[in-house]
């Protein structure tokens, strides 16, 4: 966290000049001699409080989706005061709500990525001014105060019926954008599901329709260089097989080499999702594009002992450590990545089982599931 430190002197005299730096961090000091020990005394106070307040926000960062599908979530509000709380600095809506981007205004310290809703797809891709409404509606209102950083046009609907719709939509709102100089990326959010294959990682390969409805997308977006965001969860394949994959590569919890892949050895499954997607991009001719992680967790409830609060707290700070240790991936070493864990709260309106217990927290006391940060 950051302090100042104001020191008092009867002489008005100072004898020591320090600066230290934490990460992004600098913090200035000014001492007497005299005050040496307490100095130092304060340096350990602030290095424990530093590293245990949150999250510390770098290039490679941590966001949260904040849901909203359940009756008993607190408000914006209480919610924003969480963030800053544990230093998120970045968040997820899946649509334009209006209660939390009004609650967001003057948080400019807080990045909104904010998503077009799969149901409006259908109009915003009919017509250019349908676009341009869409636009005036929900972005335009909130330009001076809100720091919106992403549109996601859709989510996890590319490959399926209404995947078509995605292209034209992030075509349109990328020259609204442009035309207006602002500095909103514009995006779509895809699965796995995009994968014909996935193992070994590099015969990691698109499917047929998805070579249809996603590389013209991938296209798009590699000619600025904006990311696409993808959901990647170890813990559906995990499920699917728990006798033949180790819990502790689906975790993030083991530093063996589970999968040679070549010269490529994966010591955890995220890493190796992840490259299997940048395989498949790079067969399209789509080289070097960022990825961003829009969601990634683990449940805690809903499926016995494979879905319990210890396993769940274990991948996701495994997944912070990853990422805030900018190592990267087998494939892209030391190239960072941006991640979004999925989700802020467990959501009573999603479908019983899994699906509502996704949360770092309860929402009607606020308190965490398991320990986190």
């Amino acid at each position: 966290k950051k302090q100042n430190f104001v020191p008092s002197s009867s002489t008005g005299k100072y004898d020591l000049l320090l600066s230290l730096h934490f990460a992004d961090k600098s913090f200035i000091m000014v001492y007497s001699s005299k005050k040496l020990f307490l100095f130092f005394l304060s340096c350990i106070m602030l290095i424990f409080n530093y590293n245990t307040s949150g999250i510390v926000t770098t290039a490679n960062s941590i966001g949260l989706n904040y849901g909203l599908l359940g009756d008993n979530l607190p408000a914006p509000s209480y919610v924003l005061n969480l963030y800053k709380s544990i230093g998120i600095t970045k968040i997820r809506i899946f649509d334009p709500n209006t209660e939390v981007l009004n609650a967001l205004r003057g948080h400019n310290n807080i990045e909104v990525t904010v998503g077009v809703r799969d149901q409006d797809l259908a109009a915003l891709a009919a017509s250019e001014e349908a676009a341009k409404d869409w636009v005036a509606t929900n972005i335009e209102p909130y330009l001076a105060d809100v720091n919106i950083s992403f549109i996601t046009v859709g989510n996890e609907v590319i490959p399926g019926p209404i995947g078509p719709q995605v292209l034209p939509v992030m075509q349109s709102l990328t020259n609204l954008v442009k035309s207006r100089n602002l500095p909103i990326a514009v995006s779509t959010v895809v699965a796995m599901s995009n994968l014909k294959q996935s193992y070994p990682p590099s015969a990691g390969k698109f499917t047929s329709q998805a070579r249809e409805q996603l590389v013209p997308v991938l296209k798009l977006l590699s000619q600025t260089s904006t990311p696409i965001l993808v959901n990647i969860y170890p813990y559906f394949p995990y499920a699917s097989d728990p006798m033949n994959i180790p819990l502790d590569y689906a975790t993030f919890n083991t530093e063996v080499v589970v999968v040679q892949d070549g010269p490529l050895g994966y010591s955890n499954m995220f890493d190796a999702i992840f490259d299997a997607f940048v395989w498949a991009m790079e067969k399209e001719g789509v080289k070097d594009l960022p990825l961003v992680v829009s969601e990634t967790g683990w449940p805690s409830a809903g499926n016995g002992n494979l879905t319990t609060p210890d396993i769940a707290g274990t991948y996701n700070r495994n997944f912070v450590k990853h990422v805030l240790s900018g190592k990267g991936t087998p494939k892209r070493p030391n190239n960072g990545m941006d991640g979004f864990l999925f989700a802020t709260f467990n959501e009573n309106q999603k479908p019983a089982g899994t699906e509502q217990n996704f949360g770092l927290y309860n929402p009607s006391d606020m308190k965490p599931i398991y320990k986190l940060f």
